[in-house]
């Protein structure tokens, strides 16, 4: 079986973690008797850089045209806001919205897992979490208020009376289709969703609750409940493992996983997966570009290899490869492998470079 697959290395980090993914592409191709296909492109503070547009047309076609999409990371120095005078307005972070509007990809998926190797390095204490934890958070991706319309407004009497404006927009299709999505994850998981919104305050999170009761009566074997979000950032932390399918919205959905992330040890060991209707899907780590430590052969690609399973289990219908990449690298973990940001006193203190050697000898190797 031969898939093409479009490979976004971005900024930052980007470029170090994609190449240790790639490896590990190949030892499964070579493993299993599949061809992989790469054809990287541009996103980015990169593409501006060269193209002056952060996702040029050039990206958008190839990526339509493949069978999978795995990014990198997007993004400069927060601390340096080089395209702040950009004649169009564009910025680096504007890629990364745009291909997963360009490619209608509306769901997020973002597993949340504690390894029970790195239960160490969890902040929680061991009879709040345990040594291990296993979260999905869906995550609507492409409406919300980050794609709402923005305005800003001067009081040319009094500037303390100017002021900005964020939309935001859902409508029941949207709120639907994913809602859809992460009651099939949940039928597969331990059939517990809980909804997170605000609905004590926002409109859109009242319609979320509407639909959601009628979603609900399709998934007649799904346990479901509505949590306000302040109230769901307090249960992560110290009650997580009450957790199986988390669907919320856009913003919700970003800064729940961001929270989720660290009780895993490290944002780090966090893949994700943008799905649309179709196979083609966006892997990407759930960080971001750590501009601060890129070349420094540090970053840990743990996150980008594991959204590498996640592409052979949701766009290519490859289980035992999706398998034998989480195998591995559960493996190197058990082993004492780790990169600088889960790193213990007892274990091996690894780069990026050697990280994904580990990873890939232990596919090989493993039947």
């Amino acid at each position: 079986m031969t898939k093409r697959i479009v490979i976004l290395p971005g900024d930052g980090i980007g470029p170090e973690i994609i190449m240790q993914a790639v490896m590990v592409l190949h030892e499964i191709g070579d493993k299993f008797d599949h061809g992989f296909i790469i054809d990287e492109q541009m996103i980015g503070e990169v593409a501006l850089e060269t193209e002056n547009c952060s996702l040029p047309d050039k990206t958008i076609e190839k990526c339509k045209q493949a069978d999978a999409v795995l990014l990198g990371a997007v993004g400069g120095d927060p601390n340096i806001n080089r395209w702040a005078d950009h004649p169009t307005g564009d910025r680096p972070e504007k890629g990364l919205l745009k291909i997963r509007k360009e490619l209608n990809l509306f769901s997020n998926l973002r597993p949340a897992i504690l390894y029970p190797e790195l239960s160490q390095a969890c902040p929680l204490k061991e009879s709040i979490v345990g040594d291990s934890m296993d979260i999905m958070i869906v995550r609507e991706l492409t409406s919300g208020i980050y794609f709402g319309k923005k305005s800003r407004f001067t009081d040319e009497e009094n500037d303390e009376y100017s002021y900005a404006t964020d939309e935001m927009f859902y409508s029941k299709q949207e709120i639907r289709r994913i809602l859809k999505t992460g009651f099939e994850i949940a039928m597969k998981r331990n059939k517990n969703v809980v909804v997170v919104d605000k609905a004590n305050v926002l409109e859109t999170s009242k319609l979320w609750r509407e639909i959601t009761t009628e979603v609900a009566k399709d998934f007649p074997n799904i346990k479901y409940s509505h949590m306000y979000v302040d109230n769901a950032a307090m249960q992560l932390v110290v009650n997580p493992k009450q957790f199986d399918v988390i669907i919320t919205t856009n913003m919700f959905g970003d800064i729940l996983s961001d929270e989720a992330s660290m009780i895993t040890g490290s944002i780090g060991m966090l893949p994700s997966a943008s799905l649309g209707e179709t196979k083609l899907g966006l892997y990407e780590p759930s960080h971001g570009s750590a501009p601060d430590i890129a070349g420094e052969d540090i970053a840990n690609p743990i996150a980008t290899i594991l959204s590498v399973a996640m592409m052979c289990r949701y766009s290519f219908d490859m289980e035992k490869e999706a398998q034998a990449i989480e195998t591995a690298v559960k493996n190197v973990l058990a082993e004492g492998y780790r990169t600088k940001d889960i790193f213990t006193e007892g274990c091996k203190l690894v780069g990026t470079t050697e990280m994904g050697e580990a990873i890939c000898e232990r596919i090989i190797n493993n039947e």
